[in-house]
């Protein structure tokens, strides 16, 4: 479990900034752990969404191949999955449907106001989302599309290992997303990542002071990046 402090530290500090922090405490995270295609964000002034992981798979191009009954047993055992374990909650959804991902709406006011009550901060989905105006207020989103129907989508699976956007993602992980995207913190650099946060934004400010100021040239940027270097 993180600490509510440390989460909410983190909610403080945008997606890339999180990005360069986990490059500083692990050099391998340059290269994994974040999404790498762009999704939409339909209200790009929320504020970072950081929470654990509740993730799913969904299929639209197709009837339900469960009957009416057991697809009903099956949603109502992904909402007590979704509202069980640590929070805040995240869902993380991967639509299998190939070619025709975001083909129907699996997001929207109802499923927009219900996962809120049931404790998420956001969600994150290649799918498609619709209802803009009626979504839930203040439930951040990053889709991979939005579309007018829910044509027929339904649930294929939940809290299995998904890939969303070049992100994979398991049950339980911790996510930080904004307007630029999202990804994962491995919970045992969570600790390290504020500290790193920090000295990049020391760092930067170096340069951002210098390149702010009139007449600046390349001998002052050289000027800069020697005084970028002693900052540890």
């Amino acid at each position: 479990m993180i600490s509510p402090d440390l989460l909410e530290k983190l909610k403080s500090y945008d997606t890339p900034t999180i990005c360069n922090a986990l490059e500083v405490v692990d050099s391998s995270r340059r290269l994994t752990g974040f999404t790498t295609k762009p999704l939409v964000a339909p209200f790009p002034d929320l504020p970072p969404m950081v929470g654990y992981a509740r993730t799913a798979t969904i299929r639209s191009t197709h009837p339900h191949e469960l009957d009416t009954k057991a697809a009903r047993a099956q949603r109502i055992a992904y909402y007590e999955y979704v509202a069980s374990g640590p929070g805040p909650q995240i869902v993380v959804i991967q639509d299998l449907d190939g070619p025709d991902r975001g083909f129907g709406a699996f997001w929207g006011e109802v499923q927009s106001t219900v996962h809120k009550a049931l404790g998420c901060v956001g969600v994150i989905t290649d799918g498609c989302i619709r209802d803009i105006p009626q979504w839930a207020p203040g439930l951040n989103v990053l889709a991979g599309s939005i579309a007018p129907s829910h044509a027929h989508v339904h649930l294929a699976d939940f809290g299995k290992e998904v890939r969303v956007a070049g992100m994979v993602v398991r049950s339980g992980d911790l996510i930080h997303a904004d307007r630029h995207g999202a990804v994962v913190i491995p919970h045992e650099l969570a600790e390290k990542v504020p500290a790193a946060c920090e000295l990049m934004a020391r760092k930067e400010a170096v340069i951002l002071e210098m390149a702010r100021k009139p007449g600046f040239n390349v001998e002052m940027l050289k000027e800069a990046l020697a005084k970028q270097d002693e900052i540890h």
